[in-house]
């Protein structure tokens, strides 16, 4: 082989082009039904697993005042402001609470340990975030507190974390 040939491979190899430009992120995606029974909840617990999304879920009620000043927030910081999406995106839904599908009192916001309306729950890969959990209205209507919340369990990405069962500590 002539060094003619060889200098016009090694000049085919080294000049391939990579692409410089930035992954697209995630985007966050917010389911626009209410969660009314138990089905709706396990599919988009399904789906958030299967996709690798940590699910954000908004515990409200009909009769609650604070909740009508709470999810306009959350929806904004998540569609509009694209807060998660940079640690990968999560999916947002919301819970009725005072659903009769959904058990009332003792149904199933006492397996996830919802004791008090509003409450944030996140899950990832099926597992609810109990330790994460938050209900203090102050933290609800905190721009600021929202915007760390939703970026740490962005972050997740199906990583798990944050217990899971009453007794996850006992488990690990």
């Amino acid at each position: 082989m002539s060094l003619r040939t060889l200098q016009t491979m090694r000049v085919g190899l080294t000049s391939r082009q990579f692409s410089t430009s930035r992954p697209a992120l995630a985007k966050n995606r917010i389911y626009p039904s209410t969660i009314r029974n138990e089905d709706e909840l396990q599919t988009l617990l399904l789906m958030s697993a299967s996709s690798r999304t940590p699910l954000l879920t908004f515990w409200m009620a009909n009769w609650c005042s604070s909740c009508k000043v709470v999810s306009p927030l959350l929806k904004e910081l998540i569609e509009r402001d694209g807060i998660g999406e940079q640690q990968g995106g999560v999916a947002f839904a919301e819970v009725e609470m005072d659903s009769p599908d959904l058990g009332g009192v003792g149904g199933i916001g006492t397996r996830y340990m919802i004791n008090s309306i509003p409450t944030l729950l996140a899950f990832d890969r099926q597992e609810p975030q109990i330790e994460t959990k938050v209900s203090k209205l102050g933290d609800l209507k905190s721009r600021e507190f929202l915007v760390r919340w939703i970026e740490t369990e962005a972050a997740r990405q199906g990583q798990g974390g944050a217990g899971g069962s009453l007794w996850g500590f006992l488990g690990r």
